[in-house]
């Protein structure tokens, strides 16, 4: 189903940050492209609405972030019911994450950001029989805010809920039914926001799908078919430039990095199919997006693709390079500064220069990953599933400058706002403040 409405759509809360300088050797071209995307920069205050903050470029300015503590250096941690992977996101004073358990039950709970407790909570009851991987939760799929409502994606192998919530009081205000799901490692798709439209990718072990979905009534707006394979849990972007339109960026095995026109849903250039399953998310910046698939635990391909802005030839992309040793499966990278930081799945990290796709550094952290790491102020923190929670200095050099406990297991990604990250565990949400750690 196609439909036109509306103008352009822009992805709330996303602007762009233009890096201060390029490495030696960019080329002239570089730096025309350098606005491409939407790096976005968290300063104290700001919100964190979907899955890694504004467009997902994972990045923060917070300063004062402890790069070391203990458990006892949290301004809180809370209990949550259930059990899940679902990354916070946060707007002002509302804090929100998803959880499930075993019998069926899936949950949306709303805290205060500032003190940990419990504003309200949402439950929905799906199939009890339906299953997850060890490394899937019945509540790994992050919400979106807009601060006038939060939107939540649950499924079992007959029902892919979309529901949206009143951001204060949690009242139900919709739920759309895009049927049924089917993936043996289970759901975790995580919905976006891209103006008056809630963004919705099914890429699964069936007719899959990218949908838009009206953010105030859930009516669905378009309909756009995907090639199906294996089932992909990518959260997909906006890429904006000035003067040009913008296009939604979904990737998958099966399709590799495709772009759609918000208004309509038409398909605007794909770069073809990825050799194996995409976990990670599509990251954008400086001319360049990344993309990478893999199995086992492991990345095993990634591509770097200059997609094409001008409206008249969608058809101008070309790949500038292709990468197949040392990358991530299902931690999501990271653009800064003309360099690519991949956090890998087994605890190594490498710098990369984003303009050949080769090593500026390689150290070994230690641990197994499957959240994704975020850059706050230069540092990149990440959580081992085991729950100790590594911080990674950037520069002039990569170098492990302290490991602190969470005391949960964790699969999730950190959240960054109001001077203070979050940290999601298994069955627990712990706040870091800002300045309060030496």
């Amino acid at each position: 189903m196609t439909s036109r409405i509306g103008s352009a759509a822009r992805l709330l809360g996303a602007r762009e940050s233009v890096s201060a300088s390029l490495r030696d050797g960019v080329a002239a071209v570089g730096a025309v492209l350098l606005g491409l995307l939407v790096s976005a920069a968290n300063a104290v205050g700001d919100d964190w609405p979907r899955f890694r903050g504004p467009n997902g470029s994972g990045i923060s300015s917070l300063q004062g972030v402890p790069r070391e503590w203990t458990e006892h250096d949290y301004a809180w941690v809370v209990d949550l019911p259930g059990k899940g992977h679902s990354s916070p996101v946060i707007w002002g004073e509302h804090l929100f994450v998803a959880s499930g358990d075993d019998g069926g039950k899936r949950m949306l709970i709303c805290l205060n950001a500032t003190t940990g407790e419990t504003r309200w909570m949402q439950t929905m009851q799906l199939g009890p029989d339906y299953q997850v991987t060890i490394k899937n939760s019945f509540g790994s799929g992050t919400p979106v805010t807009d601060g006038e409502r939060v939107y939540v994606s649950f499924a079992d192998n007959g029902h892919y809920l979309v529901s949206a919530y009143g951001f204060s009081d949690g009242s139900p205000l919709w739920t759309e039914d895009l049927g049924p799901f089917s993936s043996r490692h289970g759901q975790g798709h995580s919905p976006i926001l891209a103006g008056e439209r809630l963004i919705v990718t099914n890429d699964q072990q069936g007719p899959s799908f990218l949908s838009a979905l009206d953010r105030k009534t859930g009516a669905e707006l378009w309909r756009t078919s995907r090639p199906e394979r294996n089932a992909a849990y990518s959260t997909p972007m906006v890429l904006d430039h000035d003067g040009q339109e913008p296009q939604i960026i979904c990737i998958s095995g099966a399709a590799g990095i495709a772009a759609f026109r918000p208004e309509t849903g038409e398909e605007l250039w794909a770069s073809g199919a990825m050799p194996l399953r995409t976990v990670a998310s599509p990251v954008s910046g400086e001319g360049v997006i990344i993309a990478s698939c893999g199995s086992g635990g492991r990345g095993k391909f990634m591509v770097a693709v200059e997609p094409p802005l001008r409206t008249d030839n969608f058809a101008e992309w070309r790949t500038r390079w292709e990468r197949k040793t040392n990358l991530p499966y299902v931690p999501t990278p990271i653009i800064d500064g003309g360099v690519l930081y991949l956090w890998n799945d087994d605890g190594v990290v490498c710098s990369v220069d984003l303009q050949t796709g080769e090593n500026i550094q390689r150290i070994r952290v230690g641990g197994t990953y499957s959240g994704s790491p975020v850059l706050i102020d230069g540092h990149l923190y990440c959580a081992a599933e085991d729950g100790m929670i590594a911080v990674v200095n950037t520069t002039p050099e990569l170098k492990v400058i302290g490991k602190s406990p969470l005391g949960d297991r964790i699969h999730s990604t950190p959240a960054v706002a109001n001077g203070r990250v979050y940290f999601r565990g298994f069955q627990t949400l712990a706040c870091l403040q800002a300045g309060k750690v030496d």
